[in-house]
């Protein structure tokens, strides 16, 4: 394909600056490749995460012309050959150095999630559990993620407005989805997804959808049922009335 120009980012939190690098790029590399011989050739200080270069792995997040992705799913031929190509890292999380950011505040969300807790007593007879097919094929979309945090990077709430303490992002709203769903799960996680999660935070615009390379649907399937189940704990009328008068509390 000839050579071709690429802007990286250089530096860290405290100071940066794109960088411009110029490299030859052979049929069928993907962005994180041309990464990778500029770091051989050119820049052997330059940091970059990455695990599998599979597309599974979820470390080699970044922002290629703006736009996030995975470098190792990104093809060159994406890429028109006068076009140069900026690279940086996730914009939502502070950066360690050059294409690593410190996403360690997603790991931190993750603890807070009150973990799974099946119902012992629906075990049969053999002491296995039994559940509909559908119920299983329900959660199993959001087991599909590869916390590349694609997702948590476009989410304007915890980018733009810098409200990480108010909403753990779509990421966690998916697991706290597939937890509350789970057929066997008897944890009520519904007054922390409205009180400690901020799923009321969200107002759907899709982006975290849009990005993720694992095509969940983060928004329709996930948090969406999570909102309506708020809605109804917390605010119709009618199931408010019946718990004054039953006097429970779901």
């Amino acid at each position: 394909m000839g050579l071709r120009n690429f802007r990286i980012f250089r530096g860290d939190t405290a100071a940066g600056d794109m960088v411009d690098y110029q490299t030859e790029v052979d049929k069928g590399m993907v962005v994180l490749d041309v990464i990778h011989r500029i770091q051989a050739e050119k820049a052997n200080d330059m940091a970059v995460r990455w695990n599998c270069k599979a597309g599974k792995g979820g470390s080699c997040s970044v922002e290629i012309n703006g736009k996030p992705k995975l470098a190792c799913m990104t093809r060159m031929n994406e890429y028109g050959d006068d076009e140069t190509i900026s690279i940086r890292p996730i914009r939502s999380f502070p950066v360690m150095r050059d294409l690593v950011a410190d996403v360690s505040w997603n790991y931190e969300q993750n603890k807070r999630i009150a973990p799974f807790k099946p119902d012992t007593s629906k075990k049969d007879s053999s002491g296995d559990y039994r559940m509909m097919q559908e119920d299983v094929d329900r959660i199993q979309e959001f087991r599909k993620c590869i916390e590349c945090y694609l997702c948590q990077n476009v989410c304007h709430v915890l980018r733009d407005h810098e409200q990480k303490d108010s909403f753990v992002g779509p990421r966690f709203m998916i697991r706290l989805a597939g937890l509350d769903m789970h057929p066997l799960d008897t944890e009520d996680r519904i007054p922390a997804v409205k009180d400690e999660y901020g799923s009321g935070m969200c107002n759907i615009t899709r982006c975290c959808t849009d990005v993720c390379p694992e095509h969940i649907q983060i928004t329709d399937n996930g948090i969406i049922p999570m909102k309506e189940r708020v809605v109804d704990r917390y605010y119709d009328p009618l199931k408010w009335l019946a718990r004054k008068l039953t006097g429970k509390s779901k």
